[in-house]
């Protein structure tokens, strides 16, 4: 049991970073953005299929990455102990 703490808390840290860094990405290009409003008429279809802002996934999506990076996790520990222990 105390294998699967020690990899759920990994798979935690693991996904934490992911959306920090989703997020400051996304912020960095929102401060940075200048916009083109004669340039984006110019190419009608593009600009009628851009997503204004978000994005959506299922929930069971992320389910599913947190149970593999967690076994994962699990994986990576045992072969450190077993390399650490040799």
């Amino acid at each position: 049991m105390k294998l699967f703490i020690q990899a759920a808390i990994g798979s935690i840290a693991i996904h934490v970073i992911y959306f920090v860094g989703i997020l400051l990405i996304g912020y960095m290009k929102t401060m940075n953005y200048t916009p083109d409003i004669e340039g984006s008429w110019e190419s009608v279809g593009t600009l009628q299929n851009e997503v204004a802002f978000g994005m959506t996934s299922s929930p069971l999506f992320f389910l599913f990455t947190f149970i593999g990076v967690t076994l994962f996790c699990q994986v990576v520990i045992v072969l450190y102990r077993k390399v650490k222990g040799a």
